[in-house]
């Protein structure tokens, strides 16, 4: 009994606590269907409306919600007016001690809240798109200011936004194959090794010779020779001078016919210096070692071989422009030595009174006409000296020179250069028994390119010649070569030349009459290598007794440079 008086006390006590659990008692509020009809934005309004009637007034209310879209909630005053306008509205309980407090409201908006609210930013983004469709032609549309991020947005990396400056060596290099690389004028010329401040262009011709007259003499016969030519280019690469070396080498043995064994040899070095204030120097040097020519004024009767001929060249010369005017002058020394000839008997014979030396002083002076023509004369005196002051004949043949010329040099660029003279020569001797040798002189070194890939050359000389025949002073030879090249195509290289001499000996009416011609093709198989051919004759007339000779030759075989 006192167990059940004790519960049916404590449910009478805990009778009114149940009515203040959350909405499960008392009368239905318009508010709860407002909140659950129009989501959170009202029922937020209201709870903010008793929180601040019930706040003190010393304290701020909270911040009220607002929403975006016009007219999704009703306006307060609205509601103020009308305190409860629905139509299912109850009659306010006045017992009721709970009335005044109402059920919180749901904070979920319900699916009709939430369609209201989708319906309203689809408007709103049909009416942004509206208005930029129909802006003015020409002008831009207002931009919708709208900072709202709907997807995932990529951060954009550092190098994008700041311009860094790339290291010049980490570049990319253009493969070798895409570059515009520039055209070669002469994809077949020898492109050289460089060796320190020098380019050198070094060549290699081997082939063989088939000949009618293997001596080039007039007791010759014909043979088939083999034959070696070794050249060297050297040109400089300064910036102010410049120097130019030029060496060959010819080896030629015989393989059938005529026995023939001849090494010939040679170098001339040249170089320019520009000194400074319009003074420029020039020095020269030069070597040749051969055999004596079988066309040469002094015949050696029974010998199985001509004697060898060497030559020492050297000079120096200075040139000085002021104004138009041109000064000039150089200095020349040239030394010949001969080797002794093989008798046919066997021995020996000495050539050694034939050595000499001759030096000579050359003054020019001219005057620009223009930039391309330059008239000049020139005065030359000089002595040679014969190493045997006495030879064996007895007679001495050191000998004073003298000479004057008059040319023009020409300087039109790569169309033309060069010079040509014209004048007059002498040499007396020491020994009164020798008359004095002298004649016209003409002098010619010009180049002349008439298109491109053809160049002409014509180069004349006069030479005053000595001798050891008894009574006899020497001849004056002239001569004169014309030499062609063409370039029929970039691979096909094509020369020909004519040459011509006169030779006139003093104290009597004899003379020779020289002529040769040839003409040759190179066919270049790449830039290194190429197969090169030539056609040649030569022949030598005279009103003397055993000169005269003729001989023709054919030359095939391969070239090589670098």
């Amino acid at each position: 009994m006192l167990l059940t008086a004790s519960a049916a006390t404590l449910l009478c006590a805990f009778q009114a606590h149940a009515q203040d659990s959350g909405g499960l008692r008392g009368a239905v509020a318009e508010t709860d269907v407002t909140g659950t009809l129009l989501g959170r934005g009202q029922a937020g309004k209201a709870q903010a409306q008793n929180a601040a009637n019930q706040a003190p007034a010393d304290q701020n209310p909270p911040p009220q919600y607002a929403p975006e879209s016009t007219g999704a909630v009703p306006d307060t005053t609205d509601t103020a007016a009308s305190p409860d306008p629905s139509l299912f509205a109850l009659p306010p309980n006045t017992d009721d001690p709970f009335a005044d407090d109402p059920p919180p409201a749901s904070t979920r908006p319900t699916s009709a809240a939430r369609k209201r609210t989708e319906d309203a930013r689809n408007r709103n983004t049909a009416t942004t798109q509206a208005d930029s469709e129909t802006a003015p032609s020409g002008q831009p549309a207002e931009e919708v200011d709208d900072d709202t991020t709907t997807g995932t947005v990529r951060t954009p990396t550092i190098d994008s936004e700041q311009v860094l400056k790339l290291d010049e060596g980490a570049e990319r290099a253009e493969a070798i194959e895409g570059l515009n690389r520039p055209r070669d004028d002469n994809p077949f010329a020898a492109t050289g090794i460089r060796a320190g401040s020098f380019v050198l262009r070094p060549s290699l011709e081997q082939g063989i010779t088939a000949t009618s007259n293997a001596s080039a003499s007039s007791g010759g016969s014909s043979g088939v020779l083999s034959e070696t030519t070794l050249r060297l280019n050297a040109v400089s690469d300064w910036s102010r001078h410049s120097a130019t070396i030029d060496a060959y080498g010819i080896l030629r043995r015989t393989l059938s016919g005529e026995e023939i064994k001849e090494t010939q040899a040679g170098i001339d070095g040249k170089l320019d210096l520009e000194l400074g204030d319009e003074l420029r120097g020039h020095v020269e040097a030069g070597y040749q070692r051969r055999p004596e020519s079988g066309s040469s004024p002094v015949a050696i009767e029974g010998t199985l071989s001509q004697p060898i001929r060497q030559t020492f060249t050297g000079s120096l010369g200075l040139e000085k422009d002021m104004g138009k005017a041109r000064f000039g002058i150089t200095g020349r020394v040239e030394h010949d030595m001969y080797g002794d000839a093989e008798l046919s008997t066997g021995g020996p014979i000495s050539q050694k009174d034939r050595d000499s030396t001759l030096a000579t002083l050359t003054l020019r002076g001219g005057y620009e006409i223009s930039p391309a023509l330059t008239p000049f004369l020139e005065a030359e005196v000089g002595r040679r000296f014969y190493d045997e002051k006495v030879d064996a004949s007895g007679y001495e043949r050191s000998s004073n020179r003298l000479g004057a010329r008059a040319g023009v040099e020409l300087d039109l660029g790569e169309k033309l250069s060069g010079e040509f003279s014209a004048g007059w020569i002498r040499e007396g001797f020491d020994d009164d028994r020798l008359n004095a040798i002298g004649g016209p002189t003409v002098n010619a070194n010009l180049a002349w390119s008439p298109e491109r890939g053809t160049m002409v050359n014509l180069a004349a000389s006069t030479e005053v010649e000595g001798s050891t025949t008894a009574g006899e002073s020497g001849s004056v030879l002239h001569s004169a070569r014309l030499s062609v090249e063409r370039e029929i195509r970039a691979n096909l290289t094509a020369n020909a030349a004519i040459g011509a001499g006169y030779r006139d000996y003093s104290g009597s009416d004899g003379h020779d009459v020289i002529f040769n011609a040839e003409a040759g093709a190179t066919w270049w198989l790449n830039r290194y290598a190429g197969l090169t051919g030539r056609l040649r004759h030569e022949q030598l007339k005279s009103n003397l007794e055993g000169r005269d000779y003729q001989a023709n030759s054919v030359f095939v075989g391969l070239k090589v440079q670098r």
